[in-house]
């Protein structure tokens, strides 16, 4: 898939590249969106978190971008070097094809790390082309002015304490604010850009031809050596690995935190107010990322999150949102404040965009069950957990022995009011019965008499309460009708057989109400209010989680269809975002790791059941 080169700014031309029509490249602390024509339109530095230095992909005038294309009119397509995170957007013109080559160095030493570099090679491999190039960071979300220092074949921006520093093999001259270049070549020949993060009165080191082919030699092994540890051998193996590659890339190497996105305030729909920052570690999403990587044989990564965990998730940091968050910085800070940037129109106008999440102080009780089932697999596949992880676990379910029959937000966040959703009774059971099995197995001290008890309450209150006889199936929350798409992940908790008449029966209700062409919704807004106007598209995780309930239930030819296609869905590489639209465009925040590792699961369980 592709565009042209010509696209952006010029008469008739999209202002703005849709949320789809992205590659992703990063370096396991920040990550760079690179559109289909050459134009990277998201970076911030030198984290995930950090303000944006290229943000048009939020605001196509004020928000900053570092432009690569051909002059001339060109088709372009993208892929990625094979079993890596290396873009490749070929350009196809008239005269000759050519290619830029993006990627961010990864495996280096710390002074390596430090650096944040971002290379763009470009090569004309038939014909001849001429390129352009402009780069034009806007610091800060484009809240802060920057000076530009050029010297020969390199310019420096600098913003405050931020300084990035732009090499190149070609000649650059300044434009006011930014620095733009025209060049050409011919077969055989390439030029190299470089842009790395460097101090204030540090001399940009120029990144030559010879030194730009070693960094991308070595980021490519770095790339196969990780996924050459993947054990998933299946029919959707080029799926499946991009899935992992694109999760690897979401999670912070200094922490061993994962994002549950990448970017900010990419709308759930257009024009829509459902624009949220989704650039922290949210446990749940988290939890779930650690499965679908143990499941594939991903230990190392399993590991950093446990570590994150010990070292930043306490029990005893204890708020009234209960003794976890939901969410935390990738440095295991607590304090997310949710604000609005006023100046950023959004993608497509979508405003507010927003930073920081106001999520963050909610009560979503399924964190606990998430949490303790990836601590729980984690000691089944890759290593015993220690005593003080275990004395953790234990606080973690005295608590929600205790408050487990609160209201809370649940799983979608709503902002309409707390309420007994069933979902978050449903993973406090997990929780419970997860600790339990992991006390019995390894002989670990435990409460098990008082465990196993509210276990079993736990139990029958969802079976008595969160069961419609009107409808013939489990519902949303305790005494209501509506449906909603969570529920699918009671049979693959176990909670409940997969062949149970009652979940059959919801199975069914689900289908009819809730699926449209395989794709499925949360949930029906008009008949649960959220708080929020709108609608939204289908939610991409309740898509795989349906894909697997209809395996359980033994539907296997029903299941492989709905995968398939799912699959039609995905971008020209492989990537989701959060939703997908009634007319198939993805929206939300992206990639979205919740549907990369859903993906994951249910390709592996379909997998299992065709044997």
């Amino acid at each position: 898939m592709g565009g042209t080169a010509q696209d952006r700014g010029g008469p008739g031309g999209r202002r703005y590249v849709p949320i789809a029509e992205h590659g992703l490249i990063g370096d396991l602390r920040s990550v760079a969106l690179v559109g289909t024509d050459g134009t990277i339109d998201w970076y911030c530095c030198p984290s995930f978190d950090a303000p944006s230095v290229f943000a048009a992909i939020l605001d196509a005038e004020r928000g900053g971008c570092f432009e690569l294309a051909a002059a001339v009119p060109a088709r372009t397509k993208q892929f990625y070097f094979p079993d890596t995170n290396v873009l490749i957007t070929r350009f196809f013109t008239e005269d000759g094809v050519g290619e830029v080559q993006d990627f961010m160095p990864v495996g280096g030493g710390r002074a390596e790390a430090e650096r944040h570099r971002l290379i763009r090679r470009v090569v004309c491999v038939r014909g001849s082309i001429p390129f352009r190039t402009r780069v034009a960071p806007r610091f800060d979300y484009g809240t802060r002015p920057h000076t530009v220092r050029l010297t020969g074949e390199a310019a420096v921006f600098q913003a405050g304490r931020l300084s990035l520093a732009l090499t190149a093999t070609v000649p650059l001259e300044a434009d006011g604010p930014d620095v733009r270049g025209d060049f050409k070549l011919s077969e055989g020949e390439s030029a190299v850009f470089a842009l790395d993060k460097v101090g204030g009165d540090v001399t940009p080191r120029r990144c030559a031809h010879t030194e730009a082919e070693e960094q991308f030699t070595a980021t490519v092994a770095y790339w196969r050596r990780w996924l050459s540890a993947s054990r998933y051998k299946g029919r959707w193996r080029e799926m499946v690995h991009r899935s992992a590659l694109t999760l690897k890339l979401l999670t912070y190497a200094p922490t061993g935190a994962i994002v549950a996105a990448p970017t900010t305030s990419l709308p759930e729909r257009l024009g829509g107010e459902r624009n949220w920052d989704y650039r922290y570690v949210w446990v749940r999403d988290a939890a779930f990322c650690v499965y679908a990587l143990l499941r594939l044989g991903f230990t190392g990564e399993a590991e950093a999150f446990m570590r994150f965990v010990s070292r930043h998730i306490s029990p005893g940091d204890g708020t009234h949102s209960g003794p976890l968050q939901i969410m935390y910085g990738i440095d295991g800070r607590t304090e997310l404040p949710e604000r609005e940037l006023d100046h950023l129109e959004g993608h497509h106008g979508s405003a507010p965009v927003r930073v920081g999440n106001a999520a963050a102080d909610q009560l979503q009780l399924d964190i606990y069950g998430a949490l303790i089932d990836s601590i729980y697999l984690y000691d089944k596949w890759a290593q015993p957990v220690s005593s003080d992880q275990w004395d953790d676990v234990c606080a973690l379910v005295d608590w929600v022995c205790t408050h487990w029959d609160q209201p809370d937000e649940g799983i979608w966040e709503t902002r309409g009011g707390r309420r007994n959703f069933l979902y978050s009774r449903l993973m406090c059971w997990v929780a419970i019965e997860r600790a339990i099995r992991m006390a019995n197995r390894r002989g670990l001290p435990a409460d098990l008499p008082r465990w196993r008890e509210c276990r079993d309450t736990i139990y029958r209150r969802i079976m008595s309460r969160g069961w419609s006889e009107r409808r013939r199936a489990f519902v949303q929350h305790e005494d209501g009708d509506v449906l909603d798409a969570a529920v699918l992940m009671m049979p693959l908790t176990k909670f409940i057989a997969p062949t149970d008449p009652k979940w059959l029966s919801t199975l069914d209700a689900l289908t009819e109400e809730l699926v449209s062409d395989s794709l499925v919704y949360r949930y029906d807004p008009r008949s649960s209010p959220d708080g929020l106007r709108g609608d939204e598209g289908t939610f991409s995780i309740c898509s795989f989680w349906y894909v697997e309930a209809l395996v359980h239930a033994g539907r296997i030819d029903e299941a492989r269809l709905a995968f398939e296609k799912m699959l039609t869905y995905a971008n020209h590489l492989g990537l989701y975002a959060e939703e997908i639209s009634h007319t198939g465009e993805q929206q939300g925040n992206f990639p979205q790791a919740f549907t990369h590792l859903a993906l994951i699961s249910a390709a592996f369980n379909l997998d299992r059941a065709l044997g």
